[in-house]
């Protein structure tokens, strides 16, 4: 059952005040462009998870998140055709800065009821009823 490579990615679910959660829409140019993700990106060689995390919410949001913040919930294990991706997703409720693009094209605070109506990527969709049922 391989399929290539491993891919290592770390994810946040960003929860503000009201419950929503923050999702990130691709941008051109890259696999599954248009779609919707929670944010994150590749964990580097040496670098843990939650490092990764900081550093990529920085880059992709602009805003600052302290490790006693992030709060492990979940992870997805996924094979796509020429890798396999295992994402751990951490809840993430405080952080410093205002959420802006830097590198996607939008993103949108979404109540956890609504997350199904946006196309996601086949590694983001299962983490959505465990975002639901952690939320309520």
């Amino acid at each position: 059952m391989n399929r290539g490579p491993l891919l290592l990615v770390a994810a946040a679910a960003l929860v503000d005040e009201e419950g929503r959660i923050l999702i990130a829409q691709r941008p051109t140019g890259k696999s599954y462009a248009g779609y919707w993700e929670f944010p994150g990106g590749k964990i580097e060689s040496r670098e843990t998870p939650e490092g990764a995390l900081i550093r990529e919410l920085e880059e992709e949001l602009g805003i600052q998140v302290s490790l006693d913040s992030l709060q492990p919930l979940t992870f997805a294990s996924c094979a796509y055709d020429n890798f396999h991706l295992l994402m751990p997703l951490y809840l993430v409720r405080q952080w410093r800065g205002i959420v802006a693009p830097q590198e996607h094209m939008a993103v949108k605070w979404v109540y956890p009821i609504n997350l199904k109506d946006y196309p996601m990527p086949e590694a983001d969709i299962p983490l959505i009823s465990v975002l639901s049922e952690a939320l309520k």
